[in-house]
């Protein structure tokens, strides 16, 4: 029984000067996906905590959100004030929330491709990758 992986690594004829290892990945450990899959979400969460913050500063320091809550408070006679609800702590409470659902879904997300891929694996018969010493 021929898979493509087999025939792929039969095509490749030219010789190299380095010895030549072909490996082909067929499984992959679901809690290691999954323990991956976060630490990656966590390093985005702080990301995205930084970059709100970053943002709001500099909202702030140009002035925009004073004028924003001018042009608002024409258009509502002084009924809604944006600066008022919109401050650091509205603003990193929201990140706060973000972060976390993204931490939710990406841990979850690598958890599903992972098992996505080692059901895939029994159709496709894996990746292969192959690997050289110069």
């Amino acid at each position: 029984m021929s898979t493509v992986a087999d025939k792929l690594a039969k095509k490749s004829t030219r010789k190299s000067g380095g010895k030549q290892v072909r490996l082909r990945l067929v499984y992959v450990d679901f809690w290691s996906a999954v323990k991956l899959a976060f630490l990656g979400a966590i390093a985005f969460a702080v990301v995205t905590m930084v970059s709100f913050f970053l943002v709001y500063m500099v909202l702030q320091a140009t002035g925009v959100i004073s004028q924003v809550d001018e042009i608002l408070g024409s258009f509502t006679d002084g009924a809604f004030s944006l600066s008022e609800t919109v401050g650091l702590p509205q603003v990193m409470a929201f990140a706060a929330v973000v972060s976390i659902l993204n931490l939710i879904v990406f841990t979850v997300l690598g958890a599903v491709v992972a098992g996505i891929y080692n059901l895939a694996v029994k159709v496709t018969g894996g990746l292969l990758v192959g690997f050289t010493s110069n």
